[in-house]
Order: structure tokens, then C-alpha cells, then sequence
């Protein structure tokens, strides 16, 4: 599903934000992606997104070779991952339901088609009766859940997300990553950045290390104490 052979990626200006990173995470697994703040971690999000390309090395996403990819192709890519941001990014002008509704419509899809699915994706995070509020009326942690809802709405075989429970108390972290996991057991392959180590241990699944950009540690949960 994912793969880094030797990637390395710098800004000018400033030293390398990842150092020959080699790393594979096979179809339907759940990820933790750990490490101190500049560790890379949002970095390594952006090159699976092909939001960033790499200085040096090759990333494979569903089989594809990123460096190869054409601009034409991008979208495409882009609809098979869902993407999950710390800050939301929503639209404050239109209500949960638009926002959901976003990557459908982009997609041209026809409107009976965006209205079932939007029910359903935020049926799955428990935010149904919420369709049509303002995303400012509603917590921190409901406006995460719409930012989920408008992830998994094209039902991407992919998700990532970088750093979602960094505003929310505990308990909300942990109903965010319990949220996490429910889409991994239907077989969406997940990749979280997250620097809660206490939470990421408490679910058991696979954790790789960042450090200075450089991958180092892999932890399978048969290995994690």
C-alpha cells in the first residue's frame, strides 16, 4: 500500500526534514506514525499525498511510483486517500453537510449519489443529526469527526492523518482514535502522525519512530510491551 525506498526530502534553506526513510506498510494494516515535533512526521504525510515530491528516493502509494506521476493523475490519486487534518480546514460559510459534501461534488458525482453518501459517512461518526449546522456551532471534537466524515465520504481504500487529536482532551483522543480503528476493521488501510505516545501504546498496533528525519523504530504489536 505504501512504500519508501531511501527517501529524503529537504527545503532550501533549512537541513533535511527526512533522511533516507525506508519503510512498508502492507494493505489493511493500522499505523502510528511518533516522533517530537520537526521530527518529519507531517513531511512523510505530504509525500504519500503527493502534496510534497521528494529530494531523493522513490514512494509508491497503491502500487504507483509518485515520482513518476503526471499532474493530470494527481486528483485521482488524491480520491483514493482520505486526508485528515489537526486544524480541520472547514468551511465556516456552509453547513456540515457542504463540507462533507466537498470531494463528492468536485468529483461531479450526481446529487442523489452526494446525499446518501454524506448520510452515511456521517452516520459513521455519529454526527447525522448535525447535517446542516454551522461547523463553528459544533466542539472541537465534532468539528474533528466532520473532518473525518469528509475523508472517508469517497470511501478511499487510504486513510492518513496528521496530528488529529492534538486539541482534544483525552477522552475525545481517545473516541477520535477508537474512530480510527472501526474504519481500519472494515479494511481501510490507516496511517496516524500522532505525538501521544501513552494513547498510541494503549491501542496495540504497528508504531514507527521518526527522529530528526530519520526512521528509527518499528513497532509491531506483537513486540510492544
Amino acid at each position: 500500500m505504501i512504500r519508501f525506498q531511501d527517501v529524503s526530502k529537504r527545503y532550501p534553506g533549512t537541513g533535511a526534514a527526512l533522511s533516507a526513510v525506508n519503510l512498508h506498510i502492507q494493505p489493511g494494516e493500522m499505523v502510528f506514525l511518533t516522533g517530537r515535533s520537526g521530527a518529519g512526521k507531517s513531511t512523510l504525510l505530504k509525500l504519500i499525498a503527493h502534496i510534497e515530491l521528494p529530494s531523493s528516493g522513490q514512494v509508491f502509494v497503491q502500487g504507483r511510483n509518485l515520482n513518476r506521476l503526471k499532474r493530470r493523475q494527481v486528483p485521482a490519486l488524491r480520491r483514493r486517500i482520505g486526508i485528515v487534518f489537526q486544524d480541520h480546514r472547514l468551511l465556516t460559510d456552509r453547513p456540515v453537510f457542504d463540507n462533507v459534501a466537498l470531494p463528492l461534488v468536485v468529483a461531479g458525482l450526481p446529487r442523489e449519489e452526494i446525499g446518501r453518501r454524506v448520510r452515511a459517512a456521517l452516520d459513521k461518526v455519529g454526527l447525522h443529526e448535525k447535517a446542516h449546522m454551522p461547523p463553528v456551532s459544533l466542539s472541537s471534537g465534532e468539528q474533528q469527526r466532520v473532518g473525518i466524515a469528509r475523508a472517508v465520504v469517497n470511501t478511499p481504500p487510504l486513510l492518513i492523518a496528521d496530528e488529529p487529536t492534538g486539541n482534544l482532551d483525552p477522552e475525545l483522543s481517545r473516541d477520535i482514535m477508537h474512530l480510527f480503528r472501526s474504519f481500519n476493521q472494515i479494511g481501510v488501510t490507516v496511517l496516524v502522525a500522532s505525538h501521544d505516545l501513552e494513547l498510541v501504546r494503549e491501542l496495540g498496533e504497528r508504531i514507527l519512530v521518526l527522529d530528526a528525519g530519520r526512521l528509527t523504530g518499528d513497532y509491531r504489536r506483537e513486540n510492544q510491551a
